[in-house]
């Protein structure tokens, strides 16, 4: 019996490599981050994009000795457009704004309507009095305080 033989026929050339998993998914995320890059989103030159008006604003919660104080950053809004609501020890914030501009320059013609709501919910770090809470809104900062409640407060316990 005779063996029979293949031809193998070799050729200089480029090796082309696959790309590992985890480098696609980096150019994924590169190109995702081209396409919404925030300047897209200011096609006319307006003064915020739509992503910057539903953002979540910035919260700072400070426990201390006596009370809860709690910030929270909403430039743009009235103490109208903000409802602030305490239940079962979580705190509740949420806000609605719009606006309108319309500019009229002879032929030119431009209109601009935004708006924009958020939600956010906090667990508060204490238990604390909800009906004796005070609230003030200054310069784009929302400041509640929230009295703890008398089982809640710090103790100092000595080490014997």
């Amino acid at each position: 019996m005779a063996k029979e033989s293949k031809e193998v026929t070799v050729s200089k050339g480029t090796v082309e490599r696959l790309p590992r998993p985890a480098s696609l998914f980096a150019e994924m995320d590169r190109m995702f981050d081209e396409f919404f890059n925030r300047r897209w989103l200011r096609p006319l030159g307006w003064p915020r994009a739509f992503a910057e008006i539903a953002e979540l604003p910035s919260v700072d919660v400070v426990d201390r000795e006596q009370d809860v104080l709690v910030r929270v950053a909403v430039p743009g809004y009235r103490k109208e457009d903000i409802e602030v609501s305490v239940s079962n020890g979580v705190l509740t914030i949420k806000g609605e704004t719009k606006s309108e501009k319309k500019e009229e320059k002879g032929d030119y013609y431009a209109a601009e309507i935004m708006q924009g709501a958020f939600s956010r919910s906090i667990a508060l770090p204490a238990e604390v009095q909800e009906e004796k809470a005070s609230a003030s809104l200054k310069d784009g900062i929302l400041e509640l305080v929230f009295p703890k409640a008398e089982k809640s407060k710090r103790r100092t316990i000595s080490i014997s």
